[in-house]
């Protein structure tokens, strides 16, 4: 159990340091990371995922979503837009590989389809913080 506790808190810390990083950076993707994190620090340890939830990083990225309350336009666009960059250079490398280009694309159908209808929209970042 303790090897298991340990590689949960390892793979929260990349999450968090890749999320940081992808909050800086517009082509690295943040909430896939602090997601991974949210999930790592919830399995390992109370104390560490009680710290990162208290994070500004946690709450302008992810908390209202973990919540259930949902993104922005403005969040969901970041991501598919980000994820559409990254899935496009992959596509370009898949010259030779038809099947992996028709899988990739079809999760970038899915990807997109998902943030517009699956994940409720927000209107503003004032609405959020008056109804948290």
């Amino acid at each position: 159990m303790k090897l298991k506790k340990a590689i949960y808190i390892t793979l929260g810390c990349i999450g968090v340091v890749l999320g940081a990083i992808g909050a800086v950076l517009p082509l690295l993707p943040a909430f896939p990371f602090l997601l991974l994190a949210t999930v790592c620090f919830a399995k390992s340890s109370q104390k560490l995922h009680d710290k990162f939830t208290s994070t500004k990083l946690y709450k302008k990225n992810l908390e209202s979503y973990v919540k259930g309350k949902g993104m922005t336009w403005s969040t969901k666009i970041r991501i598919m837009i980000t994820v559409t960059v990254l899935m496009t250079i992959g596509f370009i490398m898949m010259n030779q590989v038809p099947v992996g280009r028709m899988v990739l694309g079809g999760v970038w159908v899915f990807h997109i389809l998902y943030f517009i209808f699956g994940v409720k929209t927000l209107k503003s970042n004032v609405q959020v913080q008056a109804q948290g």
